[in-house]
């Protein structure tokens, strides 16, 4: 890992009524790169989520990203006060890429 750069992974759950604002905070922090997982199921606040289940109204999505320490507090800065309206988690840690 002599070459590899060390970077923070951000692991964002939210619902997907969220993810277009999500998307545009991500463009504005000048995040270049990500990735969406929609219909991902689970247990949270909000309740067990199954994305088998077709009565299932609300669906949560999954994004994933890692960039640079710089950009990250960046990001972080724009994300905190979006998470208490987006009602999911967040998950930091580092990463090498």
């Amino acid at each position: 890992m002599n070459d590899s750069i060390l970077m923070k992974r951000f692991e964002i759950v939210i619902g997907v009524g969220h993810l277009n604002h999500l998307m545009e905070l991500l463009e504005r922090s000048g995040v270049c790169g990500y990735t969406v997982l929609k219909n991902a199921g689970g247990l949270g606040s909000q309740g067990i989520r199954n994305p088998d289940d077709v009565l299932i109204t609300d669906e949560n999505a999954v994004i994933i990203l890692a960039c640079k320490e710089e950009q990250a507090q960046i990001l972080l800065n724009e994300l905190r006060p979006a998470m208490k309206s987006f009602s999911g988690m967040c998950l930091i840690s580092d990463c090498y890429a």
